[in-house]
Order: structure tokens, then sequence, then C-alpha cells
């Protein structure tokens, strides 16, 4: 997976700026007469959580106003209690209430899904990985795995070229099974492929690839999978997980559960600035 830098922080922190200040600025801040007076202010927790994105929060003051100084008073990946302060920001109180929204809305999405996904983490064994998807937020897919991570989780494939992933879809295409992995092979990439039941489990058994993925089963079915793939292949599980079944299906035995929830669906946290 590609790597948060400085230059992709800047560049999507930029386009959110933008689009919170075009065409005309901030028009209330402009009313303020005394706008360039060096203010201080702290990010609050309002909740219990994992702390992310705040990388993003801080470039947000920066770009707005370079004399910032932004001093972070957790890490990224670290719990927070309620009413603790998460970082203080010394500035122009115009560069401060310009830059306040943009700056929580990333570190409050970032540790939204940091929260999530260490609450799936600490619902299943230490053998069982708990697995992001694809379902990201458009262009803050780097944010949304980097976030998982922070939180507990791994990640999957970033993107359609990162590695293979045979679907049923795929196969109703047309395209012979055989042949299909076949090319998948000389790829030299990562494949999965995906079961629904049992029956198409013993269809793919006995070819060269490093992962099934069963979707949509339940635990029982996941179970005597697991027989029949007898070690041989890496385990995933996918399909309606929440936290109340999550540990149901860890016990099974299965090494991943893939969980789309996480980034798709991960509410955001609670924090707020104040002057």
């Amino acid at each position: 997976m590609q790597k948060i830098n400085y230059k992709y922080i800047k560049t999507v922190v930029k386009k959110a700026l933008s689009e919170d200040l075009s065409p005309k600025g901030d028009l209330t801040t402009n009313l303020i007469t005394s706008k360039n007076k060096i203010v201080r202010a702290k990010i609050i927790a309002k909740q219990d959580g994992i702390i992310s994105g705040l990388d993003f929060c801080k470039t947000a003051f920066k770009l707005i106003g370079k004399e910032t100084v932004f001093k972070k008073k957790i890490k990224d990946g670290m719990k927070i209690k309620k009413n603790k302060v998460i970082a203080e920001i010394t500035g122009k109180i115009k560069t401060i209430l310009i830059a306040e929204r943009t700056a929580l809305n990333f570190l409050n999405h970032s540790s939204g899904i940091s929260t999530i996904t260490n609450k799936f983490v600490n619902k299943v064994g230490k053998k069982t990985k708990i697995c992001c998807t694809r379902k990201t937020t458009p262009n803050l897919r780097l944010l949304d795995k980097y976030a998982v991570k922070k939180g507990g989780g791994f990640n999957h494939r970033f993107n359609l070229s990162d590695e293979i992933l045979i679907k049923e879809n795929h196969l109703n295409s047309g395209v012979n099974f055989k042949k299909l992995i076949s090319r998948a092979q000389k790829t030299k990439k990562v494949i999965t492929v995906e079961v629904e039941n049992f029956n198409q489990l013993k269809q793919v058994l006995g070819h060269k690839f490093k992962r099934v993925l069963f979707d949509n089963m339940s635990p029982k079915q996941i179970k005597k999978c697991l027989k029949l793939c007898k070690n041989k292949y890496e385990t995933e599980y996918s399909g309606n997980t929440n936290l109340k079944n999550i540990n149901q299906i860890s016990r099974t035995g299965v090494n991943r559960i893939s969980v789309g929830s996480i980034t798709h669906s991960a509410k955001s946290f609670d924090s707020s600035l104040l002057i």
C-alpha cells in the first residue's frame, strides 16, 4: 500500500480548504476587525476513542496561516478519554476560524474509523485479523486505510492493481476458471478466490492461489469449509459482519475478516475546538 506523506496530505487538505473557501473566502471572519490577533485554542475529545489524522488537521491550519503553532498532545493510534485535550493551536484568530471546520473534518473522520476498527479488533481473538475493504470515501482511500491501521486493523488490497480477487461475477463472464487462474498466476500477484458455498469451494480446491474468501456463510458453513481447506490456503470471511456477530465468526478459526462498515459506515469522532 502507498504511504502517507506530506505531499499527499497537502494536496488533499488544499482541495478541502478550497471547497470551503471558494469563491470569496470566509465572509463571516472577514467582518472581525481584530482578525490578526494571536490567540490560543484547544481541540478537545468529546468521547473516548482512538485518535488519527492529526497531520491532516495540523496542515489545514498551517496552510491558512504559516505562523500557526500546532502542538499535539497525543499521537495517532493512541487512546484518548472524553474531555482530554487532543491538540493546542496558537495562531491568528482568522487562521483558526477559517481552518477549524476543515481541520476537524479530517481529524474526526479519521479518528472515527480508527475508533470503530479498534472495537472490532477487541472483539476477536489474537489470531484473527480485521481487514478493511475498498468501500472507502472517494479520493480519501489512503487516509481511510491509514486510519484502519491506527485502530489495530489490517489493509486489504489498496486498489484493483494491487491484488487479484476472482469473484462470482468474473466467473459468470464466461471465462473458464482453470484458464483464469492460469492467467492470474502469470501476474505474480496475490490471488484470492471467493466462494459462496461448500460446492464452489470443492471446485476450486487443488488450484494454486493464496487465499480463499468465504462470502456470506454461516459459522457452521465456514467451519465445514475450513476442514476441507486443511490449511492449504489462507482464509478470509466477508459479509454482514457487526460487533454482535464478529466474535462468533472469529471463533470458527478463519484467518481474516474483512469489514466494509469500518470505513463506509464509521461514525465521525466527536471533538470540538475552543478558543
